[in-house]
């Protein structure tokens, strides 16, 4: 079984979410900085925010992240994700009663975490009959946050072993 490197915030970390008080708080520029492109991200882009959670999750399953698997962004919620849809977040999403574009984010999704080189045109060519050139990169820009940061998150530890599943403000 494959251990993780135990990394202890500050003493001082502050911040009363389990970001700012992670490890990732021993670099807080970075933090920082991260914090303010992720609110970006989730505030000023043209993408429903009930994609990018669909997509955010998606990752968080695949990663692991424990913090990541149970957040789930109010504006997501707002924008109709409910727990039902996100139980359908899972294998044999194909043949759920998610939308076609639903569908579609985790296909995305799902080729850009395992093999983006593996982008078929059938895939490209949906992405762009349902989705702007900007929202498929915006899409694209917040999986590799996701998958960044909760590959770090995995790896420095420090996060909680469980959570339950809870609604925190969308960034901004």
């Amino acid at each position: 079984m494959a251990t993780t490197a135990r990394v202890s915030p500050p003493a001082n970390a502050a911040g009363g979410d389990p970001i700012s008080g992670s490890a990732l708080a021993l670099q807080p520029e970075s933090l920082q900085a991260f914090n303010r492109l992720y609110a970006t991200l989730w505030s000023r882009g043209e993408l429903e925010h009930n994609y990018k959670e669909i997509a955010r999750l998606r990752n968080a399953r695949t990663t692991n992240c424990v913090f990541c698997k149970n957040v789930r962004f109010e504006q997501a919620k707002v924008a109709g994700l409910t727990e039902a849809k996100v139980d359908l977040i899972r294998d044999n999403y194909a043949s759920s009663a998610l939308s076609d574009k639903e569908k579609l984010v985790i296909a995305y999704t799902d080729v850009f975490l395992k093999n983006p080189a593996a982008l078929t045109d059938e895939l490209k060519s949906a992405m762009t009959e349902h989705f702007s050139e900007a929202q498929i990169v915006e899409l694209t820009a917040g999986l590799a946050m996701f998958m960044g940061f909760s590959k770090i998150a995995v790896s420095l530890g420090g996060m909680p072993d469980s959570l339950p599943v809870f609604t925190m403000p969308t960034p901004v």
